[in-house]
């Protein structure tokens, strides 16, 4: 029987990729591993918008990648066709969020809030559960898509 066999990445859909690489890759450090235009057939039919024409970035979380492609992230904006943005709730169906780990929750929530970055709290202590003894805290990103920020706890 064949079956997944991993991961490849995770993708955003953005309004504006620059904006969007300089928050992932300045700010919280992921490594832009390519860039490109995709305006083809293939795409076409992958996304089925008969119009379709994209701009995608990918970027990895340094030092390497997680996933069995050479990126964790992939950012999205349409040039074509356009659209209203989402609602991102974090309580819809549907929605999602992305969590990335850190060795340090607090420093690394002061810096990224000293550079405006929006939370929903500063980090807040696991109490229960298999990350007991851990810390996180939910923040968003330019389009207000929702990302988590983990420290594990010490094993």
């Amino acid at each position: 029987m064949s079956g997944l066999t991993g991961l490849w990445h995770f993708s955003f859909t953005v309004a504006d990729l620059d904006a969007s690489i300089r928050f992932y890759r300045d700010l919280l450090g992921l490594v832009l591993v390519h860039e490109q235009r995709q305006d083809n057939e293939y795409t076409r039919r992958l996304v089925g918008y008969s119009d379709a024409d994209l701009r995608v970035a990918q970027l990895a979380v340094p030092p390497a990648s997680s996933t069995n492609s050479s990126h964790d992230l992939e950012l999205v904006q349409y040039l074509s066709p356009s659209a209203e943005p989402t609602d991102p709730e974090r309580n819809r169906a549907g929605a999602a969020h992305l969590a990335f780990t850190t060795d340090d929750a607090l420093g690394t929530y002061e810096r990224l809030n000293a550079a405006g970055v929006e939370f929903l709290s500063a980090p807040n202590e696991i109490t229960a559960g298999v990350n007991k003894g851990g810390y996180t805290c939910y923040f968003f990103g330019p389009d207000r898509e929702t990302l988590e920020l983990v420290q594990p706890p010490s094993r």
